[in-house]
């Protein structure tokens, strides 16, 4: 066999069984690295670039060497969530550089930082000043968790007895100027009132919007392709027949969300009415 083709085989063999070991290591590979996991990274990759080019490593050696690097971390993750001692043993402890606002110079040395080195990752933590920090800790993937002294944190509402509605999941209706009518039918939208909302924004049509996304509280979003508006008047009478059909799925959503009866009926209702009104001046919309 040509060596060129050699090679070629040997590497999808090798990117096959990366690929795989990837997906069994699974996330938190890249996501918490540590030290463990870095050395586990590197091994592996260097095993697979061996086994894509090396011609004297026999193709039997080196998957069954990826599947020891593979499997055997795989394991270790299943020990270290049964024995806290083994995780501590894996992947180490988190050390606590600053407590009660003084820093603890023999943490730092031990973790090996310098001031400097503290420094940036306080800034990466947006705190540039040691007296606004409560307490920091270096992790053990190597990222600083900080937190500020009391009087330096955010104002939030729930520290000024504020109450929000609670923000739920966006969607995006509108992908490359196709319409996304499961997440539409999901929100209790129609593509009436898509068409209405979009219109608003400038648009003729839906294939003229690149990207469109709705809100839990109704708001959208419209990002025309080439970012261009267009001026040409909308379809006045669509618009209202869609805002009709906005309303009744609105009532019909507060209907389904409440858990009041009384409020459940007079919102049936009152969607009941809208659709008998939208049904009477149906051809006079269009």
């Amino acid at each position: 066999m040509p060596e060129y083709l050699l090679i070629l085989l040997r590497s999808l063999i090798a990117f096959v069984f990366l690929f795989i070991i990837c997906r069994m290591l699974g996330k938190q590979q890249i996501s918490q690295l540590t030290f463990f996991d870095y050395v586990v990274g590197i091994t592996i990759g260097s095993i697979a670039a061996n086994l894509s080019v090396n011609p004297s490593v026999k193709i039997t050696s080196g998957i069954m060497s990826l599947l020891v690097w593979g499997i055997i971390p795989i394991i270790f993750a299943f020990m270290t969530l049964k024995s806290r001692s083994f995780a501590t043993l894996i992947g180490g402890k988190p050390t606590v550089i600053i407590e009660n606002g003084q820093v603890n110079e023999k943490n730092l040395k031990k973790s090996k930082l310098s001031v400097e080195q503290l420094m940036l990752n306080l800034r990466e933590q947006n705190a540039f000043k040691l007296s606004d920090v409560e307490l920091a800790v270096f992790e053990t993937n190597g990222k600083m968790s900080v937190m500020k002294k009391s009087d330096q944190q955010p104002i939030t509402p729930k520290i000024l007895g504020m109450t929000l509605e609670q923000e739920k999941r966006p969607y995006v209706l509108i992908r490359d100027g196709q319409v996304q009518d499961k997440a539409l039918e999901q929100f209790g939208y129609t593509k009436e009132w898509l068409y209405g909302e979009v219109q608003k924004q400038g648009a003729i049509d839906f294939k003229d919007v690149y990207i469109a996304q709705i809100d839990s509280k109704g708001n959208l979003y419209v990002d025309l392709k080439n970012d261009q508006k267009n001026e040409q008047p909308s379809n006045e009478r669509k618009i209202v027949a869609a805002q009709l059909k906005k309303i009744k799925a609105d009532l019909d959503m507060y209907a389904l969300d409440t858990e009041n009866q009384e409020a459940k009926n007079l919102f049936k209702q009152q969607a009941q009415t809208i659709d008998n009104m939208n049904k009477q001046l149906e051809p006079y919309l269009k």
